[in-house]
C-alpha cells in the first residue's frame, strides 16, 4: 500500500472557486480510480491561491486481474448477429463461452501498475476539470485544442510512495518540486513524499489546509481586536474569503478617521467588507469603532507600513460613502420617490411608481379593515416612501442597503419613527431565520408589498413551476405567512386577495397601457380591446370569471405553502390535510390554530380511541354506501329528518320508532350534547374546546360498538343505527376530516 500526492500549481485561483475545486478534484480522482479497478480509500484535498492538491492514502501498488464478461446473442441466432458481436468484443467464435444457450465473451484483463494508471489519470483529470471560468495562455492558446485551466498552469507534482509518477500535459512534466510563499521563500521546494507535503510547505510559509488558514484568521483577528480593547464583528463569510486569498495569513488592526463614524455603521461595514475584505470592530458599549482588521499575506518586518497602506485605501472608499450619504440627504424621500416612475417593475406590471401606489392603498386598507392594528395614515405614508431609496446614490453603490438607507434618510428628515421603521424593515422577512417585524405599521407595509407582488405576478401567469421561481414568489408567500402568523389574529387570504385585485384593476383601468394581464386564460386588459368589448357584458363576465379564478389560485397557493412550512416545523402532514380538507375556510390563522389543537388532541388517549371509533363507523358507512351528508351532523331544525327511523320532535329531541338499547340511547344523548358544543366552539374559534367536546363521544361510541348490533335484522333499527353513525361521523367532521388522519 502507498500514499499518492498530486499538486497542480498555477497563478492565483479565485477564492470563490476554491471550495468547489477541492470537491471536483476528489470526485474526478475517485471516479477515475474506481473505473480502473483501484479501491479508493481516504482522500484529502487542499487549496490555496496558488495550488490545488490531493493526498490519497493506502493505494495498492497494482490493480488486480479481472475477468470481464459480455453477454452475446443466443445460440442459433442469425449469423449476422454473431458476426457483429464478435467484431464488438474482438474475439473469434471459438473463444466464446456457451452457457444456458447464450454466448458469452470472457476477457481476462491482467493487473496493471498503479503508477501507470495514475500516469493516464492525471492528464485526463486536468483536461476534464469543470472550472466555472477557465483560460488559455501562451502561443498554444492560438489553438482551440490547447489546454484550459483557471489560470496558467505552471507545475505538477505526482508522487506515489515517494517516487515520481511520470506524465506530461501541454509541455508541463510532473516532478517533485513546487514553490513556497511568493515573498517569504525563494527557489523551488522539493517534496519527499505525500506524508511530508504539509510540513515541508509550512516551512516555506505556506499553510495548505484551508480550515487551518480560516482558524488563523478567525482567532488572529479576534486577538488583535481584543488587544486594542475592542470586539471583532464576526463574519464567517469574510473569514472564508480571506482564507482563499492568502497562503500565510496575518491579521493586522488599523484605525480610520473618527469623522467617518457619522456615516451609518452598516455603510462602513459594507464598504470595508465588500471593497477591501476588512473586518470591523465594536467598542465595549456595542457601537462601531473607528478600527478595521485586514488580513495580510505576509509576515511584515514593519506591520505599521502594511496597515497604513490599507488605511489609505479604506479612507478613500469611506470618503465616497460619506459623499453619497450627504448628497442623498439634499433631496427629500418624497422627491426621490417621484423618480420611481422611470423604473420598470415589470413590462406587464408597469413601473415601480405604479407598484408603490398599489402598496400604499393596500396598506391603508389592511389597517382600516382591522386586519393589521396600525395607523392607516402612517401606513400609507410609509408605503409611498418605502421604495424611494432605490434611486439614491448609496443604494446604487450598495444594493444590499435598500430599505435600510430609506429608514435612515426618513429619520434624518424628521418623519415619524413608525414610518422610518416601516421603510427600513418592509422587506423583512426575506428568508427562513430572518427577523419578523412586529411593529403594526411595518407589518402593514410589508404585507401589502408582498401581497401586491404575489397577486400581480399570479395575474400575468408568472407562477412558480417546479424548481423555477424567478420572482421569488414562494419566498414572498412564506414571508407573508411569517408576518401573519406572528402578528395577526386573522389572515383571510381570499378576502385580502379580492382587495388586492380590486386595487390592481383600478391601476389597469386608469393606465391600461401599463399592464397586459391574463386571467382565466383570457386577455382582460382594457387597453387590449376595443371600447365596445370593454363596455360589454361579455367583458364583465370574463373579468368576473378571471377574478374568481385568481382568488382561488391565490388561496390554494398560500394553503400549499403553509402545509410545507408546517411540515418542516414538525406538524404531521395528515393532520394538516384533515383540517384543510374541510374547505370553506380561507383564514390561515384559524386553520393553523385548528391544526395545532387537533395535533394536541389526537396524541391523547381519548383522541386515539375516538379516531379508532370514527374509522370503524366510517368503514361501516362506506360498506353500506351511506352518503356523506354534513347536514345530518347537527341539523337543529325542529322535526328535521335525520334518517329512516330517526327524527326530532318539536322540542328538538331525537325520537325513534322503537325503544333504543341503553348504549344506543347513550350515544344519541352524547351527540345531542357534544355536536352543538363542538360546532359552536369552532364558530367561536375555541378549537381546544371543540376537541374537548369530541372527547365526550369517546366512551359512548366505544360502548355502542360493544353492545349494539348495527346491521340488525329489523330494517328500521338498521337504518336508524346507520343514521346514528352518520351523525357521529359528521359531528366529528365539523372539526376535522378524521378520514385523513393516519392511525
Amino acid at each position: 500500500m502507498a500514499d499518492f500526492l498530486l499538486e497542480l500549481r498555477c497563478e492565483e485561483i479565485p477564492a470563490r472557486m476554491q471550495p468547489k475545486a477541492k470537491e471536483d478534484l476528489a470526485r474526478l480522482f475517485a471516479d477515475a480510480l474506481a473505473k480502473a479497478g483501484l479501491p479508493v480509500g481516504e482522500i484529502e484535498t487542499f487549496a490555496t491561491p496558488r495550488r490545488l492538491a490531493l493526498i490519497a492514502k493506502d493505494l495498492p501498488l497494482a490493480t488486480e486481474a479481472v475477468s470481464e464478461e459480455t453477454k452475446g446473442p443466443k445460440v442459433g441466432a442469425p449469423p449476422q448477429a454473431l458476426e457483429g458481436f464478435l467484431r464488438k468484443v474482438g474475439l473469434t467464435a471459438e473463444q466464446l463461452v456457451e452457457r444456458d444457450g447464450v454466448y458469452f465473451a470472457v476477457v481476462e484483463k491482467p493487473g496493471r501498475d498503479t503508477a501507470a494508471v495514475l500516469a493516464e489519470t492525471i492528464p485526463a483529470i486536468i483536461r476534464a476539470f469543470p472550472w466555472p471560468k477557465s483560460m488559455r495562455w501562451g502561443e498554444a492558446s492560438l489553438s482551440t485544442e490547447s489546454l484550459r485551466w483557471v489560470r496558467p498552469l505552471s507545475g505538477i507534482i505526482a508522487l506515489l510512495d515517494g517516487a515520481v509518477v511520470p506524465c506530461e500535459i501541454d509541455g508541463i512534466a510532473s516532478g517533485r518540486t513546487t514553490m513556497g510563499h511568493r515573498f517569504h521563500h525563494s527557489g523551488p521546494v522539493a517534496i519527499a513524499d505525500a506524508g511530508s507535503y504539509i510540513e515541508t510547505l509550512r516551512a516555506a510559509h505556506v499553510v495548505v489546509h484551508f480550515s487551518e488558514r480560516c482558524k488563523l484568521i478567525r482567532d488572529g483577528a479576534a486577538k488583535v481586536a481584543a488587544e486594542a480593547g475592542l470586539t471583532l464583528v464576526a463574519d464567517e463569510g469574510l473569514v472564508i474569503e480571506n482564507a482563499g486569498l492568502t497562503e500565510w495569513p496575518v491579521p493586522l488592526l488599523g484605525r480610520f478617521d473618527e469623522a467617518f463614524l457619522d456615516v451609518p455603521p452598516e455603510v462602513i461595514q459594507l464598504t470595508a467588507r465588500v471593497n477591501q475584505k476588512y473586518f470591523v470592530c465594536q467598542t465595549p458599549d456595542g457601537n462601531l469603532a473607528n478600527a478595521f482588521v485586514c488580513t495580510a499575506n505576509i509576515d511584515a518586518i514593519d506591520p505599521a507600513v502594511v496597515v497604513d497602506g490599507n488605511r489609505k485605501v479604506l479612507a478613500a472608499r469611506l470618503s465616497d460613502a460619506r459623499f453619497f450619504w450627504e448628497q442623498d440627504q439634499k433631496t427629500s424621500l418624497a422627491d426621490h420617490a417621484q423618480k420611481l416612475a422611470r423604473i420598470t417593475f415589470h413590462e406587464k406590471l408597469g413601473t415601480v411608481a405604479n407598484k408603490v401606489e398599489r402598496v400604499a392603498k393596500l396598506a391603508r386598507w389592511l389597517c382600516e379593515e382591522g386586519i393589521v392594528a396600525g395607523d392607516p395614515d402612517l401606513a400609507e405614508q410609509a408605503a409611498r416612501l418605502c421604495k424611494a431609496d432605490l434611486v439614491t446614490e448609496m443604494v446604487g453603490e450598495f444594493p444590499e442597503l435598500q430599505g435600510l438607507m430609506g429608514g435612515y434618510y426618513a429619520a434624518k428628515e424628521g418623519l415619524p419613527q413608525e414610518v422610518a421603521e416601516a421603510i427600513r424593515d418592509h422587506y423583512k422577512p426575506v428568508g427562513q431565520g430572518d427577523d419578523v417585524p412586529t411593529a403594526p405599521v411595518t407589518v402593514a407595509v410589508s404585507l401589502a408589498d408582498k401581497l401586491d407582488t404575489l397577486v400581480s405576478f399570479f395575474a400575468i401567469n408568472e407562477t412558480p413551476t417546479g424548481s423555477k421561481d424567478p420572482f421569488a414568489l414562494r419566498r414572498a408567500t412564506l414571508g407573508t405567512l411569517g408576518l401573519g402568523l406572528t402578528n395577526l389574529n386573522q389572515l383571510p387570504v381570499e378576502r385580502i386577495a379580492e382587495a388586492v385585485i380590486e386595487i390592481w384593476l383600478e391601476s389597469i383601468l386608469y393606465e391600461p397601457h401599463a399592464i397586459t394581464q391574463t386571467l382565466s386564460g383570457s386577455d382582460l386588459s382594457p387597453g387590449k380591446h376595443d371600447p365596445e368589448y370593454v363596455l360589454s357584458g361579455a367583458y364583465e363576465n370574463d373579468l368576473r370569471d378571471g377574478i374568481q379564478s385568481l382568488k382561488e389560485f391565490t388561496t390554494d397557493f398560500f394553503a400549499d405553502r403553509l402545509k410545507v412550512q408546517q411540515r418542516e416545523a414538525g406538524v404531521r402532514h395528515d393532520l394538516i390535510d384533515a383540517v384543510f380538507a374541510l374547505g370553506g375556510e380561507d383564514d390561515l390563522v384559524r386553520l393553523l390554530a385548528r391544526v395545532h389543537a387537533l395535533q394536541a388532541f389526537v396524541t391523547t388517549e381519548d383522541g386515539t380511541n375516538l379516531l379508532a371509533g370514527y374509522k370503524r363507523a366510517a368503514n361501516i358507512l362506506k360498506k353500506e354506501n351511506y352518503p356523506v351528508t354534513p347536514a345530518q351532523a347537527g341539523a337543529q331544525n325542529d322535526g328535521a329528518e335525520l334518517g329512516s327511523g330517526l327524527r326530532r320532535n318539536d322540542d328538538g329531541a331525537v325520537e325513534l320508532s322503537y325503544t333504543p338499547e341503553p348504549a344506543e340511547k347513550a350515544l344519541i344523548d352524547a351527540l345531542d350534547a357534544a355536536a352543538p358544543r363542538a360546532a359552536q366552539a369552532v364558530a367561536d374559534e375555541r378549537f381546544a374546546d371543540a376537541m374537548a367536546a369530541l372527547a365526550t363521544l369517546r366512551a359512548p361510541i366505544d360502548r355502542f360498538f360493544e353492545e349494539v348490533t348495527v346491521n340488525d335484522a329489523d330494517a328500521n333499527k338498521r337504518a336508524a343505527r346507520l343514521a346514528l353513525l352518520a351523525r357521529f361521523r359528521d359531528a366529528v367532521h365539523r372539526v376535522a376530516d378524521f378520514s385523513r388522519i393516519e392511525g
